[in-house]
């Protein structure tokens, strides 16, 4: 099986490094063609910086970062400096990048890239808000139809919310954004906190990590060991969820996720359920399927990839 032809749209964020390093580490399923970076878990200038300080961590000064959307479309910048501290990735001592920020806007990037790539080769991998992607599907329409696939990390149902009591982080920053991709017609894999609340890095997982004995390894692992005390309080759960990674995981090993193809729609409007993802679970309206939403994962075949491939950088 061909490598997938990849662009990374992220916000980092730990868990978004963690899915970072997982594609890097991963070449013979997946080419990173570029990272797009956007604002969300924190600002901009923090997100484009985080991407690169991972990208040479893991030895790939190579790969292209650029810098995309710095606030929603439509409404003030929410951030998460209470889960990922103020630099996005507290935990490790990482030095500043070295490689140069690309002087394209990541709208652009993701623009040019899919028109001259094949159509129906590029998948979009989407890990924070869904800015960038909105903003180019605006911008040039065309690309919509030669988009091979969409895997984002986003919402929730049985979860219901973590920013809001009924909207999920990503969602919630940037609702409108997310409107228009679930409407795009593109073909659609979320990955949403039913899932990701299943793949929680406990001790013994996290062990696993700093026991690679590598930079990446101890990085992860103090990663880990930071953000994971905030949903250890919020929860009451025996570790971190690791949200992002599943949408790696999932190019990698897709038997390891199962979930329904339902109707997601986007609450756009409302003040008290704004950002939330309305999953049509059980299938009780008539709205047409448009998204594979994953509602359960196979927790110890996530981390044994997961470690399998962070032990390669």
């Amino acid at each position: 099986m061909t490598a997938r032809k990849i662009i990374i749209d992220t916000d980092p964020g730990q868990d978004d490094a963690v899915a970072i390093l997982l594609a890097l580490a991963s070449p013979e399923d997946m080419t990173v063609l570029g990272i797009t970076a956007v604002a969300g878990n924190v600002p901009l200038a923090l997100t484009q910086k985080n991407a690169r300080i991972v990208c040479e961590l893991a030895g790939k000064p190579e790969i292209k970062v650029f810098a995309g959307c710095d606030r929603p479309l439509q409404r003030p910048l929410v951030t998460a400096e209470h889960v990922h501290g103020k630099t996005g990735l507290d935990g490790p001592t990482l030095p500043d990048p070295k490689m140069p920020l690309q002087d394209q806007h990541a709208v652009d990037f993701i623009i040019e890239t899919i028109m001259q790539e094949e159509a129906g080769t590029v998948t979009l991998c989407v890990l924070g808000p869904l800015t960038n992607i909105a903003t180019a599907f605006q911008k040039e329409p065309k690309i919509v139809a030669r988009v091979q696939e969409i895997i984002l990390m986003g919402g929730a149902y049985f979860e219901v919310g973590n920013i809001t009591p009924t909207a999920e982080f990503n969602i919630y920053v940037d609702p409108k954004a997310a409107d228009i991709v679930f409407k795009s017609g593109i073909k659609l894999t979320v990955m949403p906190l039913d899932v990701t609340h299943k793949v929680l890095v406990t001790k013994e997982r996290n062990d696993a990590f700093r026991n690679l004995h590598s930079p990446v390894g101890t990085a992860v692992a103090e990663m880990t060991d930071f953000f994971e005390r905030f949903d250890k309080e919020k929860y009451g759960s025996n570790g971190a969820p690791l949200h992002d990674p599943c949408v790696t995981a999932y190019l990698i090993r897709p038997e390891l996720f199962s979930g329904r193809h339902i109707n997601v729609e986007i609450e756009t409007t409302s003040e008290l359920t704004l950002g939330m993802s309305v999953a049509d679970w059980w299938r009780v309206s008539d709205r047409p399927a448009n998204a594979m939403f994953m509602g359960d994962v196979n927790a110890d075949g996530f981390f044994a990839l997961l470690t399998e491939r962070l032990g390669r950088l």
